[in-house]
């Protein structure tokens, strides 16, 4: 990581606010730097405990024809961890965004290892009736599915958004944060529920065909997570341009215009 201080093109490009300490400048990027890790792996925890414990039907009816949207709970804050990780990659490079997303696989390890020990320790409250003991059942079956999506989603979603960055010479910041997101949520929707099923932790209707039942499922949280990729476009604009001042970070291009080296 170079110095924290401020480069001679950060200096120029900034001259309109107050000069900072190295040290100030140096605290602000490492706080910055700590919201957004943990907001990644709060919201992880979060929606791997919640994961497939209840859907949300959002089924709609269009010109004579029923679309089901039935959408997990646990998807709802997912695209709020790409977000993270693309600001992440943006400002702190590509290097600890990887360390990041790795770290969340450990939390999710722990996460399961919490939940196994909770279920073989001696309890007072008969198995069938613990709340407990099915949140488990559907947890081990979503974090396992989760644990093998989401780290190969999130990986290609930071390779993808520094391909992008170095093919457009650190323009276009829109392509690299929907072109990385887009493609990884794509990954991380399918992997997740195909393997979800897999394990059998999927509510699928009996008697009827199971092809239309998955396709729903992951039609349904593709589109979601679509949407809200789109969305965060703006907030990522916002963001990154509040926050290179408020960090004195060296315009795109300069320096890579991250914290660190590739």
């Amino acid at each position: 990581m170079r110095d924290a201080g401020p480069l001679p093109t950060e200096q120029h490009r900034y001259e309109d606010l107050p000069e900072l300490a190295l040290a100030e400048v140096h605290f602000r990027r490492e706080r910055v730097f700590l919201v957004f890790a943990g907001l990644f792996l709060g919201t992880l925890t979060m929606l791997n405990i919640l994961g497939i414990t209840h859907f949300i039907d959002l089924s709609f009816d269009f010109m004579g024809v029923h679309v089901p949207v039935p959408l997990a709970v646990g998807v709802l804050p997912y695209p709020v961890t790409f977000l993270c990780t693309d600001f992440i990659s943006e400002i702190y490079g590509r290097r600890r965004a990887n360390e990041v997303v790795l770290m969340g696989l450990v939390l999710n390890a722990w996460v399961v290892f919490i939940v196994w020990l909770g279920g073989v320790l001696p309890t007072a409250i008969p198995p069938g009736e613990s709340v407990f003991m099915r949140v488990r059942e559907l947890t081990f079956g979503a974090v396992t599915a989760s644990m093998v999506a989401y780290l190969v989603a999130q990986l290609v979603d930071v390779q993808l958004f520094h391909f992008w960055k170095r093919l457009t010479n650190g323009r276009h910041l829109w392509l690299r944060n929907n072109g990385s997101t887009l493609v990884s949520q794509l990954v991380d929707t399918v992997a997740v529920i195909l393997i979800t099923h897999h394990l059998g932790a999927l509510p699928i209707a009996a008697g009827e065909p199971v092809g239309p039942q998955l396709a729903a499922y992951i039609g349904a949280g593709y589109v979601f997570k679509m949407a809200t990729a789109l969305i965060d476009t703006l907030p990522f604009y916002v963001g990154v341009h509040h926050l290179s001042r408020y960090l004195r970070l060296a315009p795109a291009g300069l320096v890579d215009g991250s914290l660190a080296p590739e």
